[in-house]
């Protein structure tokens, strides 16, 4: 009698495990469009790019039922050029995201490349996240709000929903034997959402960050001795001890309008840390504002502007750097998943920063996020492009 009891509940055991719920889904992204840039180092250039509105990507989202509320999650995202094939963040095969965790009714803990809380809470504030694109991002992405740069090796906080209220937080362990400071990242975030008004505030802070953060989407070893930045906004800081942003946004729809804005405070601080500098100790400050403006013409139909302004910090008798940058746009939506859009951006620069090396004050050169530089203070783009998604 017993051994069949016990043969019973082993029987129960499997079956529920048999018929616990779980899922794979298959999703992604093809962007692809025609882009023309009037500077590109001093001459007009005209080409195909992939994954400016959106990145292109193809990935795997899992969840799978525990039982009492917990369930087991994961995504793995690569990203992709359309163009050529290749691997996208360097040649990171999931460049995008990976992580896998666990959620429960009180929010998720997650392990892997992951995403920073101003990008989670402040990004989709910015206009480039919603119909810009990364090439109206801030200059150079200064403050991460367009998602350039991911965190390795990131323990995640998520909460649930509360009442249009979330928040969240993230540690990146540093890796560095008896160092247990060396190459750290940390963020915390909130967002509030309710009804027409959209809230979001957020802090990050970086230690090392050429290496731990500006070098962490290439492949192979990164230089711990020259800049891992390639926009020249903020190259001549890399040597900096810590990184430091801090953002806060908003936005509220009244009708099929809607207006938003933007700001982040970012810090390069203790210059000279990470590599040589003659700068050494010194703090360089950016400050950015944003204010964009979206219509919603008719259920298809979308038009958007956004003007942006960055101010830098003087360094030793330079003056101070300032970026000028306004973006419109137009999309349009052939179907629930496909959609075409034209986008322009416009930049003007002023005043110094520092050179690539860190070294010596330069002229501040316009530069739209992600594109080669332009030549002298002036810059613009425009796109036509197709998004599909699946």
């Amino acid at each position: 009698m017993k051994k069949s009891l016990l043969a019973l509940a082993a029987l129960g055991a499997f079956a529920g495990v048999a018929h616990a719920q779980s899922s794979v889904t298959l999703y992604g992204i093809v962007d692809e469009g025609f882009n023309i840039n009037t500077n590109a180092g001093g001459k007009h250039l005209y080409n195909l790019s992939s994954g400016v509105l959106q990145g292109s990507r193809w990935g795997l989202r899992g969840t799978e039922d525990l039982g009492g509320g917990l369930k087991a999650i994961f995504v793995l995202e690569n990203g992709f050029d359309v163009n050529t094939g290749k691997l996208g963040q360097g040649g990171l095969e999931f460049g995008r995201q990976a992580y896998v965790g666990l959620s429960s009714n009180y929010g998720s803990i997650t392990l892997g490349r992951q995403y920073d809380s101003a990008v989670d809470y402040v990004g989709p504030l910015e206009v480039g996240d919603q119909w810009g694109g990364y090439i109206a991002a801030h200059p150079g992405d200064l403050d991460n709000l367009n998602n350039d740069y991911r965190v390795n090796n990131s323990i995640k906080f998520t909460s649930n929903n509360y009442n249009g209220l979330t928040f969240g937080g993230l540690y990146s362990l540093g890796g560095v034997a008896g160092e247990t400071g060396r190459n750290q990242i940390f963020s915390l975030g909130a967002g509030y959402a309710n009804g027409p008004l959209v809230l979001g505030a957020a802090y990050l802070n970086v230690r090392n960050p050429n290496v731990s953060f500006f070098g962490n989407s290439t492949s192979g070893t990164v230089s711990t001795t020259t800049s891992n930045v390639a926009s020249p906004v903020f190259s001549g800081y890399g040597s900096a001890n810590t990184y430091q942003v801090i953002a806060a946004g908003g936005a509220y729809t009244f009708g099929a309008a809607t207006i938003g804005g933007t700001y982040s405070n970012i810090k390069f601080m203790n210059l000279g840390a990470s590599y040589a500098s003659p700068f050494a100790g010194q703090t360089a400050t950016f400050n950015n504002a944003e204010i964009n403006f979206k219509y919603q013409l008719t259920p298809a139909l979308l038009i958007g502007t956004a003007y942006d302004y960055t101010r830098g910090s003087k360094i030793e008798g330079d003056s101070a750097a300032q970026y000028h940058q306004v973006s419109a746009g137009v999309d349009y939506f052939l179907s629930k998943r496909t959609d075409v859009y034209i986008i322009g951006v416009y930049q003007h620069a002023l005043g110094e920063t520092l050179n690539a090396a860190g070294t010596a004050p330069t002229a501040a050169v316009a530069a739209i996020s992600n594109l080669t530089p332009s030549a002298n203070q002036n810059q613009l783009t425009a796109r036509v492009g197709i998004r599909a998604k699946f």
